[in-house]
């Protein structure tokens, strides 16, 4: 994303999150005063967990405040990272509110009371449906679209207490309608739907935290843009570091032909990083040069043999790279194997061995490389 639309997807942020507090606050206070004078200690309860949820969205704004500070000597990456941080706080709430409603629910499996519906519950539960269902699909669709954590956790919590409030609802109808009370079973059965939201949000949120493979689409568009610039051969080994929703580096390297001066590939990298900032916002930080065959002919099927060789290995992904010095006897290039081999090493080894011996009297300078983007 670039500088000038950072400002904006702030205040996006803050505002949706202050939407969010405002419309808790009030639910809040409504239900508190009509649980008071109902006696109605289940409302009441439910008025807490809207200042819950209010204080999720707090978390929000602070977060996104945090990470929007400048990049400072210590952090010269800046402090984006920080919204991921305030998204996994959030996680932790709705797992926290996914344990004690179950608990609440398996106590009242375990010594029943008969509960105690009145017009007024009804109007109030359905209010709380309505307004929370909303608020929750508002407030997740503008976190997908300015990819902010917070905000999808925050409106995955707020549609999550609206599917509480709609099976209180029909609980309270089924036991007006029937006499029959399923209030805490139901109760019981959408905590665990509850605590499994929390589990993926906390899941989704601590691999961005360690650092996740980048989405195939996102590395390919990259590579496309990179290869589009004159003169470069093939894109490899991209790797993108992520310092929040706002801020990617990456680091790739490029093949050109052998024939190309120093004066000529600095021109290419800076157009790279230009275009690559332009087209797909991402901070190209260091490109490496991988030097190509155009002299030699012979090197050519020289190429093709050992390619054919390796390739042979299920596991084995890519070979890229590669250069031949017939005068010098050497031969280097990389290899990329698949997470999916359970011993890498080894299978690198044998490819070793089967390369040496296609060609003995070259050595080898051989790079086993990680599978780390499509």
């Amino acid at each position: 994303m670039s500088e000038a639309k950072k400002p904006n997807r702030e205040a996006i942020i803050i505002r949706t999150s202050i939407i969010g507090i405002l419309a808790n606050v009030f639910l809040a206070a409504f239900k508190t005063a009509v649980g008071l004078l109902s006696h109605s200690i289940a409302i009441v309860l439910d008025a807490v967990n809207n200042l819950s949820d209010a204080f999720s969205s707090l978390v929000t704004i602070i977060g996104t405040k945090l990470a929007g500070k400048p990049a400072d000597r210590k952090h010269p990456y800046g402090h984006g990272r920080v919204e991921y941080m305030s998204a996994l706080v959030i996680a932790v709430i709705v797992l926290y509110a996914g344990v004690t409603s179950f608990v609440e629910s398996v106590k009242k499996i375990i010594h029943p009371a008969l509960p105690d519906y009145s017009t007024v519950t009804l109007v109030i539960v359905a209010a709380a449906v309505v307004v929370k269902f909303f608020l929750g699909r508002y407030v997740k669709k503008v976190g997908q679209e300015v990819d902010s954590d917070s905000l999808v956790n925050s409106g995955e919590d707020a549609r999550l207490d609206a599917v509480i409030s709609a099976s209180t609802l029909a609980a309270a109808v089924l036991y007006m309608t029937m006499n029959i009370s399923v209030e805490a079973w139901l109760g019981a059965l959408i905590s665990l739907v509850i605590i499994k939201a929390g589990v993926e949000m906390l899941g989704e949120t601590h691999s961005r935290i360690l650092g996740q493979r980048a989405e195939g689409e996102v590395t390919r568009e990259i590579k496309e843009t990179v290869c589009s610039v004159p003169g470069v051969l093939g894109a490899y080994d991209l790797i993108l570091h992520d310092y929040g929703p706002d801020r990617t580096l990456a680091s790739v390297h490029i093949e050109v032909p052998d024939t190309y001066t120093a004066d000529r590939i600095d021109a290419m990298t800076r157009e790279i990083q230009h275009k690559v900032m332009e087209q797909n916002h991402v901070i190209i930080t260091a490109v490496g040069v991988y030097s190509v065959n155009t002299k030699d002919d012979a090197v050519q099927q020289m190429y093709q043999n050992i390619r054919d060789t390796v390739m042979a290995h299920d596991h084995v992904m890519q070979i890229h790279g590669f250069f031949a010095d017939p005068e010098k006897k050497t031969i280097r290039f990389d290899v990329v194997i698949d997470f999916m081999e359970e011993d890498m090493h080894g299978l690198f080894d044998t490819v070793r061995k089967e390369v040496q011996e296609l060609y003995p009297d070259y050595q080898l300078h051989m790079t086993l490389d990680t599978d780390v983007s499509d």
